[in-house]
C-alpha cells in the first residue's frame, strides 16, 4: 500500500432522474431517512445549500454514548451533476481533520442515475468504517427511491 490515503468509492444505479437524486442530498427530511447507516440515526441535520454553506449531521449511533457530530462545508454545488463538501468527524483521533466527499450524478438509461461517491483524505483509522458506512447509506437511498 502506498503512502497515499485510500479513497472510499461507492457507486449505485438509482431508479430516479439525476435532479431527483441530487435533491435528496440537500433535503434534511430526506437525509434523515437515509443518510446514516442504520442502526445509527441522524437526529439533527443542517444543510446550507450554497458554496461555503454548512453541512452538519448529529448522529446517534445507538450505543448510549454521546452524539457523533459530522461537520463540513460545501465546496461545489452544480445541480444536478455534482456535490463536493468537507467532512470532519467528532469521533476521529483528530476531530479537526478534514476529508472531502465528492458525489457525481450521471444519467443512466431511462430515468435512472449512476451516483458515484468518492470520499478522500480520510484518516487511515476511518477508512473501513466509512467504506462500509457509505455502501450501507447508498443502499438506503436506493431503497428510499
Amino acid at each position: 500500500m502506498s503512502a497515499a490515503t485510500p479513497v472510499v468509492r461507492v457507486q449505485r444505479v438509482l431508479p430516479a432522474a439525476p435532479d431527483v437524486v441530487f435533491d435528496e442530498w440537500l433535503d434534511p427530511e430526506a437525509l434523515a431517512d437515509w443518510m446514516c447507516p442504520r442502526p445509527s440515526r441522524c437526529v439533527a441535520i443542517t444543510i446550507e445549500a450554497h458554496v461555503g454553506g454548512r453541512v452538519r449531521f448529529d448522529v446517534d449511533d445507538g450505543d448510549d454514548g454521546p452524539l457523533v457530530l459530522i461537520t463540513g462545508q460545501f465546496l461545489h454545488i452544480a445541480r444536478p451533476h455534482r456535490l463536493r463538501f468537507t467532512w470532519s468527524h467528532s469521533g476521529w483521533s483528530d476531530p479537526t481533520a478534514q476529508s472531502i466527499v465528492d458525489v457525481a450524478f450521471e444519467p443512466h438509461g431511462d430515468g435512472a442515475t449512476l451516483m458515484s461517491i468518492e470520499h478522500s483524505l480520510l484518516p487511515q483509522e476511518a477508512f473501513d468504517d466509512h467504506d462500509h458506512g457509505w455502501a450501507l447509506t447508498a443502499d438506503q437511498l436506493v431503497a428510499r427511491l
